[in-house]
């Protein structure tokens, strides 16, 4: 890599390590392509994407527990209480999906946008940690045979039925 800047050649590494030590209380422009600083934009867009693939995960996940649920019905022990869990999870991820979406569009390095935009990010924050203590409670209440909801109900049919023919033949 050559020592210059091709836009500014006056720019070698020498240069930028001055300004970088006489300047650290200027602005934080790009003075040099050596100089760069952390572009908000770029690290505000990375972040909500990998949040949103984690929501996308965890949404995913409580469609399939919610799906397990209802197929087992009232029949399962807590079933009231993970519906009304699972649907207050998917509510406020999809509300965090739309969240993402509005704080995606703002330019942080705008000043009249950064206020918004530490707002929606607190909101953001709050948010996923309600959804994380719902998803541990969901979790503890327990669904199990998430795989094969209808597990127990298949071995209970095949247990009356081995008991009726066992009772045909017995007697």
């Amino acid at each position: 890599m050559e020592e210059g800047s091709k836009e500014n050649p006056a720019c070698d590494q020498e240069n930028c390590d001055e300004i970088v030590t006489k300047e650290q209380d200027a602005p934080t422009d790009i003075v040099c392509d050596e100089i760069k600083g952390l572009d908000a934009n770029r690290y505000a867009t990375k972040k909500t994407v990998a949040q949103g693939m984690l929501d996308i995960a965890l949404l995913t996940s409580n469609a399939s527990q919610l799906k397990y649920v209802l197929q087992v019905g009232p029949k399962h022990e807590f079933y009231t209480l993970l519906v009304v869990l699972i649907s207050i999870s998917i509510v406020l991820q999809l509300l965090v999906g739309l969240l993402f979406v509005v704080i995606g569009g703002l330019d942080l390095n705008d000043h009249e946008d950064q206020p918004s935009a530490v707002i929606l990010n607190d909101v953001i924050v709050i948010f996923i940690f309600v959804i994380s203590v719902i998803n541990i409670v969901i979790s503890a209440f327990g669904i199990e045979y998430s795989n094969n909801p209808l597990v127990l109900e298949r071995l209970n049919y095949i247990n009356e039925q081995y008991l009726r023919k066992s009772n045909f033949t017995g007697h």
